[in-house]
Order: structure tokens, then sequence, then C-alpha cells
């Protein structure tokens, strides 16, 4: 068998899967990328954008989702509000979400939004409210945890990006494009994640 690997820019409101199931009506990975029997390593939720690795490597899958094995995920991250040190701090110890403790992240307060496409549509804007851009640095990846994450300090999530997995970064993909991974690239992830 050939593996595949595909990096592709996942616009807001596409779901990060093949297949609709529940009817929604929102578009699909089948309307972005043309190769059977690849899946997404990892998913983004649908009102998140950003990096989706795509494969049909089942070892390389399960490494790279796995909790355990604590690979880092880059995420930029608009909230409403400016983060105060506190909450900066309370977010890279980890915090509490239900019955669950996240692991210690690498929360950074960036000085300058980052220079990103357009979102389509654009995030609510509040006149008499400021926001800010953090970059976290995940080893995990549980369902909506930076949203749910930024929430429990008090600044809600409003635009979020991933803009790296393990050694792969977004680069110059814009929303809606893919390409396959560069040999360079599929070496790096194999000595990384020990295949």
């Amino acid at each position: 068998m050939t593996w595949q690997y595909v990096l592709f820019y996942k616009p807001y409101g596409v779901l990060s899967q093949f297949t609709d199931h529940q009817d929604t009506c929102h578009p699909t990975l089948k309307a972005f990328i043309p190769i059977p029997e690849i899946y997404p390593v990892g998913r983004l939720d649908r009102n998140s954008e950003g990096l989706l690795l795509l494969t049909n490597h089942g070892g390389l899958q399960h490494q790279l989702c796995d909790p355990k094995f604590g690979h880092p995920r880059t995420y930029w991250v608009q909230v409403e509000g400016i983060p105060d040190p506190q909450a900066l701090q309370t977010l890279s110890q980890g915090v509490t979400i239900r019955n669950y403790r996240t692991r210690p992240a690498q929360v950074t307060l960036l000085t300058n939004p980052p220079l990103l496409p357009p979102r389509i549509p654009p995030i609510r804007f509040r006149k008499h409210i400021p926001t800010a851009w953090l970059e976290m640095i995940l080893q995990e990846g549980r369902n909506r945890q930076v949203r749910r994450m930024t929430a429990v300090v008090g600044f809600p999530t409003l635009r979020l990006v991933r803009v790296a997995i393990a050694n792969l970064r977004i680069h110059d993909l814009q929303p809606g494009q893919w390409r396959h991974l560069t040999t360079a690239e599929i070496k790096r992830l194999h000595i990384l994640i020990r295949l």
C-alpha cells in the first residue's frame, strides 16, 4: 500500500469528515479533497479553522491522536478581552474542564495579531470590548478543548486557527487549499513519532 499524507487548510464552517452523517448541509472535506480513503488525523470543530493532516497510515494516525504520546498542536486564538498574567498562568498550568484537568500548555499573549486570511463570515465586532490573540501549544487535543480552556479563565474564544501539528506548519496554504507532504516532512514526522 502507498501511504498518502495531505495537509489541508480547513475553512470555517467545514466539517472535519468526508460525509455529513446528520444531513446538516455543511460542506465536508469531500468538497475540497478528491483523494479516496484518507482520513483526518484528529479533528477541528466546524467553527475552527486551520491545519488538518489527512492520511491512510493508521499507525501514524494513532500515534498523533493518542494523548499519551503528547505531540504538540499549535493554535492562534482570538479571545474576547485582554488576558491578564494570572489568566495566562492558569492556562499554562492546566485547567479543569468538566471532570478532566488539562495538561500544562505553552501560552503566550501575542503582541500583534497574526497574519491570517480573513474569516468568512467575520467574527462579531463589539466596539467597546477589546480582543487579544494568544498562541497556545497543547500536547493533547480533546473535543473543543481550547474554547473550553479560555472560557474557564473568563476570556471566550472568538476565532480559533490551528497553525501546526507536530513539525508540520500551515505556511502558505490558504483556506480550502491542500497539498501533499514533501519527502523531508514525511521523514521528520516518522522520526518524531518513531515509525
